[in-house]
């Protein structure tokens, strides 16, 4: 701990100057004045002792004294205005630095690769991490406590040096036990909070499942309640076992720690008696003594538990640095080869892909196919061949383990990700139902672009959406999100054309589509088909996915993915005509509609 005091006391102090270099100043200024205020308001007092304790008339004593008195008096008065300074300092200070890591924090979270978020070690990191801002904010005024009390044991050890060196050593003994207790829980606390951190995060989550409206439908009309909360009470008592432990061997180490300091204690005071008694020392200087005692014991036993906290604090503003440095690590990539402006076509050649962490069959299984731009192109295939995938890839969320994305001539996987991004529009199944404004729910698609009525309204218009605005109480202006006040809520068809309005906000030049009409009727999805061929038709590429076939017989070209691996490709005319795969499950489809179903026989 003593090792590390210094670089402690620099990180506390970065992280300050980062967030305000004025406050800062302040700060450090007045804790260094109280130090030294302190230190002389030993000596004044150990005058005034001495003054007080000489021979001569009792007047002439009390009238020497004066001046030592008026010093302690003037220095306390400073002592009280320069903490007043300081806690006003920190006060400023401590919002602005928890603001600062907390945006370090997101700014590093949301700037890695999407395989590092769904990797759990980096997940149980950014668990472990997300307390280092709060701990940042709290090493500033546990720093101050350190600095303070580190002058106000300087200053005592001098005098006690000075009056007698046997106190010094037998000082330090008093305050080792208390170091020991505080250092040793505070390990045990960090060691426990990492291994039980995961198991935290799933008690939260089984919590909130009971709370949010999403899921409380289905808690009442299936029961899930005491289901969930037996599970919940079951993590609970787990942690509480654990807490219970933590207790028990925390008493444990006060006990012994007390009894070594009371040992140390009466040690040191019989010491100091002997020298009083043997004349080694004079009954001013004892008085004196006994203070220094007193306050460097104090000044000891705040700057050990200080720094324990200090310490403690750190562990979880290192877990932070060492996200920043995996972040760093696992960051999006800047720069890179510049993509054609006016790209003829995408080719995926040879390429495989496993999600990472798994052992299972490649999602995709060298796969080679072309995504001429300006068409509609349409993947097909059952669950799990790869479609969503493939499309992933071709946005940049994932590289290839094997092969080349080809714009043209240059690779995806050497060229300007931002760049890349930047071409790409796109409303995924699962596409974000942000708890904001209607307005704001569409304009997100491109928040870098300047926010202008007439990009929204042709945005709403392209994706058919204008009677999903028209219906809502305060139009573009509605908050959708039930759970706040004035919050409204959107069905899932309704959430869909917003999110075709998102993707046509954005103007990206490729739109990718998964699934665009899962939650639209018979006439909303013909709508939205029409959209969706009006957006190819002036020069857009679209990239549909679904699983209505028919759908699919206004693309211009059609891919077909069976378990990763690419089996089939043409127009939709000649596909039916080879009577492949794709022929099979469009017949299935369409045997849905055309076959009949037998009349009920008479009872």
């Amino acid at each position: 701990m003593v090792t590390r005091l210094p670089s402690l006391l620099a990180a506390s102090f970065r992280l300050a100057w980062q967030a305000d270099r004025g406050a800062a100043r302040t700060v450090l200024a007045a804790e260094v004045g109280r130090g030294a205020a302190q230190a002389v308001s030993l000596l004044a007092v150990n005058s005034v002792l001495g003054r007080v304790m000489a021979s001569g008339p009792v007047e002439d004593r009390l009238r020497g004294a004066v001046p030592a008195l008026a010093t302690v008096a003037a220095v306390t008065l400073l002592a009280t205005l320069l903490r007043a300074t300081s806690t006003y300092a920190i006060g400023r200070l401590e919002p602005k630095v928890e603001r600062v890591a907390t945006e370090l924090y997101l700014e590093r979270a949301a700037g890695v690769e999407l395989a590092a978020i769904e990797d759990d070690a980096f997940h149980k990191l950014l668990d472990t991490a997300q307390y280092g801002a709060t701990s940042a904010r709290r090493m500033l005024s546990v720093a101050t406590r350190v600095v303070n009390a580190m002058i106000s044991l300087v200053a005592a050890a001098g005098v006690l040096t000075v009056l007698h060196p046997a106190l010094l050593p037998l000082l330090v003994t008093m305050t080792l036990p208390s170091a020991w207790s505080a250092l040793t829980n505070a390990r045990r606390r960090y060691e426990s909070f990492h291994a039980w951190v995961q198991h935290a995060r799933a008690a939260r989550l089984i919590s909130g499942l009971l709370t949010e409206p999403a899921a409380a439908p289905e808690i009442r009309v299936h029961g899930v309640g005491p289901f969930l909360l037996r599970h919940f009470r079951s993590m609970s008592k787990t942690a509480e076992v654990e807490q219970a432990r933590l207790a028990r061997l925390t008493a444990r180490t006060g006990l012994i720690a007390a009894a070594w300091t009371g040992l140390a204690t009466v040690a040191t005071y019989a010491t100091l008696g002997g020298l009083l008694l043997g004349g080694a020392m004079a009954l001013s200087v004892a008085g004196t003594a006994v203070i220094a005692i007193r306050t460097g014991s104090a000044s000891l036993d705040t700057l050990v538990l200080a720094v324990n906290a200090l310490h403690e604090e750190a562990l979880f503003v290192g877990d932070l640095q060492r996200l920043f440095d995996e972040a760093e690590r696992r960051t999006i990539p800047e720069g890179g080869d510049p993509l054609p402006e006016e790209p003829r076509e995408i080719r995926f050649e040879n390429v495989t892909f496993t999600y990472p962490g798994t052992s299972a069959r490649p999602a995709l299984d060298d796969v080679t196919l072309s995504l001429p731009l300006g068409r509609i192109v349409a993947l097909v295939g059952e669950n799990g061949s790869g479609k969503t995938t493939l499309v992933k890839l071709l946005a940049g969320l994932y590289a290839p383990d094997g092969g080349r994305i080809l714009w043209d001539d240059v690779d995806a996987g050497h060229a300007d990700r931002r760049q890349l991004a930047e071409r790409i529009a796109m409303v995924a199944q699962d596409f974000k139902r942000w708890p904001f404004t209607a307005r704001v729910n569409v304009a997100v698609g491109r928040a870098s672009a300047p926010l202008t009525d007439e990009r929204l309204a042709s945005s709403v218009a392209e994706a058919g959406a204008e009677d999903v605005v028209e219906d809502l109480p305060r139009g573009l202006d509605t908050l959708l999100g039930r759970g706040f006040s004035g919050g409204h809520e959107l069905s899932g068809g309704q959430w869909q054309r917003l999110g075709i309005a998102r993707a046509a906000y954005r103007r990206g030049r490729i739109l990718i589509v998964d699934e665009p009409t899962a939650a639209l009727d018979a006439r909303a999805e013909l709508e939205v088909f029409e959209k969706i061929r009006a957006l190819a038709g002036t020069g857009q590429t679209v990239i549909l996915i679904t699983h209505r076939l028919a759908s699919v017989r206004h693309a211009d070209l059609v891919h077909v993915l069976e378990q990763g691996r690419l089996v089939e490709s043409g127009t939709p005319d000649e596909l039916l005509a080879t009577g492949g795969v794709y022929a099979e499950l469009y017949s299935l489809q369409a045997e849905q509609f055309t076959k009949k179903v037998p009349a009920p026989k008479a009872g």
